[in-house]
Parts: C-alpha cells; sequence; structure tokens
C-alpha cells in the first residue's frame, strides 16, 4: 500500500483538479469527457509504462522523480497543449498566433485543420514507435527470447548494419503506396523519413553523452539526453490520442485536462514498476510491451487508409502484455 500512496497521491490530486477544470468549462459532459480520455491515454500507454520502466531501471531516485516532475509538464503542456498547437500552424501554413486564435474561437477550424494532417502524425510517430520496437529485438548481443521462432531470427538480424531503418523505412514506402493523394502520399514518406531521423538523432545523443553497455546491451543512460528520449517516446505513443481526442471535443482545455491525467498515471505508474521490480519478477513482460509497441506502430501506420478504432489497439497491447505476464509465471515455475 506504501508503494501506491507514494506514487499515486500527486496523480489523485492532479486527476481531481482535471475534474474540477472540467466542471468549470464545460459541467458534468466536460467532466464525463475528462474521465473518459483520462482512461484511453492510460489504456493505450500502458506499454508505454513499461518501456520507460525498462530504461528507469538503471536511473537514480533524483531522475527518476525529475521524469514525474518535470516530465509531466512536457507532457501536458508540450505534447498535448503546444504540440497540436504547432501541427496546426505548420499544416494550415498559418502562425502559431493564427493557430492559439483557431483553438480559442474557432475549434471547429482548428480540429479539421489537425485531423487533416493525421497522415503526417501517425507517419512521424509510427516510424519511430516502430525503430524502438526493431532496436530492441535486433540488439545482437540478445539472449532471451520470448517468442523464440521469431525473435531469434530478428536478433540475427541484427548483424546487418542499420537494420532497424531499413525495415522501417521499407514499411513507409511500402504503405504510402496505398494512399491515393499523390501529395499526401509523399508527405507521409517525408514525415515518416523525420520520424526515422528523430529516433538515431536521439539515440545518438544519448550514445554521445555516454550510455552504458550492460550485458552486451546498450541502456540509456540518467542524463539530459535520457530524459529527452523518454519524452519523445512519450510523444510518439500520444500521437494517435491527440488526434482522436478532438473526435469526442473541440475543446483544446479538456483534451489537455483528460490527456494529462492519463499521462501522470502512467508516469506513476512507471515508477511504481521500477520500485518494485516488476521487470525482474516478470522476465518477460518487457518482450510483450515491446511486442504491443511495434503492433501500435504498424496500426499507426496502417491506419492512414485503415480507421482502426482505438479500442481495438488498447485490447491488442493489454493482450499481449498479459500473455507475456503468463509466460513469465510459468518460466519461473520450471526453474
Amino acid at each position: 500500500m506504501k508503494y501506491w500512496y507514494r506514487h499515486f497521491t500527486s496523480t489523485a490530486i492532479f486527476c481531481l483538479v482535471a475534474v474540477v477544470g472540467a466542471y468549470f468549462v464545460g459541467g458534468l459532459p466536460s467532466v464525463a469527457t475528462v474521465l473518459f480520455l483520462t482512461g484511453l491515454e492510460a489504456s493505450l500507454s500502458f506499454d508505454n509504462a513499461i518501456v520507460n520502466a525498462g530504461v528507469l531501471a538503471g536511473w537514480d531516485d533524483v531522475w527518476r522523480r525529475r521524469f514525474l516532475t518535470w516530465g509531466m509538464v512536457v507532457a501536458v503542456f508540450g505534447m498535448r497543449l503546444l504540440f497540436p498547437l504547432l501541427i496546426v500552424a505548420v499544416a494550415g501554413n498559418v502562425g502559431p498566433f493564427t493557430a492559439i486564435e483557431l483553438a480559442l474561437h474557432d475549434p471547429a477550424e482548428y480540429a479539421r485543420v489537425l485531423t487533416a494532417a493525421h497522415h503526417q502524425i501517425a507517419a512521424f510517430g509510427g516510424t519511430f514507435l516502430m525503430m524502438v520496437f526493431l532496436h530492441f529485438f535486433v540488439a545482437r548481443h540478445k539472449t532471451e527470447h520470448w517468442l523464440g521462432m521469431i525473435e531469434r531470427p530478428l536478433t540475427r538480424l541484427g548483424k546487418l548494419e542499420a537494420i532497424e531503418g531499413a525495415v522501417t523505412l521499407v514499411l513507409v514506402l511500402a504503405t504510402s503506396r496505398l494512399i491515393e493523394s499523390e501529395v499526401r502520399s509523399g508527405e507521409f514518406v517525408v514525415a515518416g523519413v523525420w520520424g526515422v531521423v528523430a529516433f538515431i538523432l536521439t539515440r545518438g545523443l544519448t550514445a554521445l553523452l555516454g550510455d552504458a553497455e550492460v550485458a552486451g546491451q546498450q541502456v540509456v543512460r540518467q542524463g539530459i539526453a535520457g530524459f529527452f528520449y523518454l519524452e519523445l517516446l512519450d510523444a510518439s505513443f500520444s500521437f494517435d490520442g491527440v488526434a482522436g481526442a478532438f473526435a469526442m471535443t473541440d475543446n483544446l482545455l479538456i483534451i489537455a485536462l483528460g490527456l494529462g491525467a492519463g499521462a501522470m498515471f502512467v508516469r506513476s505508474f512507471t515508477l511504481l514498476l521500477v520500485e518494485r521490480g516488476t521487470l525482474d519478477t516478470y522476465r518477460y513482460l518487457e518482450h510483450g510491451a515491446f511486442w504491443a509497441v511495434g503492433v501500435l506502430a504498424v496500426i499507426m501506420l496502417a491506419g492512414v487508409e485503415f480507421h482502426i478504432p482505438e479500442a481495438v489497439t488498447g485490447l491488442l497491447g493489454a493482450f499481449l502484455i498479459v500473455l507475456a505476464m503468463i509466460s513469465s509465471k510459468r518460466a519461473n515455475r520450471t526453474n
């Protein structure tokens, strides 16, 4: 109980503030929307919590708390508030102040512009997550496998230089062929390339500032570069949630409150996993989370032309994680 009290007290306070704020903005309907978006964000980002826990396991308490505090500022006000404004400004070819005016006084047009840029958002986020997925499974020194028939060949692929980028770019080019509009197809490819570049630069920056090698695998060390990597990872998980939230409401403040509360829960849960050593107890849990990342990446890329409900994404991710936990328990009993 002390773990839950320690990590979730601030989360409960934040959620309460979000609910009260929603009530003053739009009454009970806005409260219901905030609660739904909170649950949606938390369920869709559960695998994100496990992936983050794998990174934070080697960090000290100071940087873990910074991830929760400073990271929340970036997650709520940066990703859930400022980032959609930036997308609207770029996609709509308008200035940042005009984007703010649209958000405040013409939310329907704001939502239309953001939705129109969905293919670019999906391409960037999907390729970044695909790189995260492949980077984990093609590690040349990876010795522990969950789905051995699939994971062992992937590990052997790691002998090929930059195989993650090659596979991801091929997927982007193949998916772009499904888009009928040549303009949207070109924009999709460009955004996908930037997703790959963002991953390479982020991982390169963490290596430049001092990655460590543990058991033959590269781990992200604590520090500004590692913090930036986790925030960009969180952003990639949240792209579809931000875009999908406009299907429920075009009020930017309500979206920020709902998704922000969900992000707060995910961060608290991440620290709980780290402190209790859950990834050591369930040896395949991290594998299941990365498979869920791969599924999400494919769904984001394919979802440009084929709408896939968020509930399907969440259920698939949850199924993989639960299956990994069951496999871990069985493996522990046999050892």
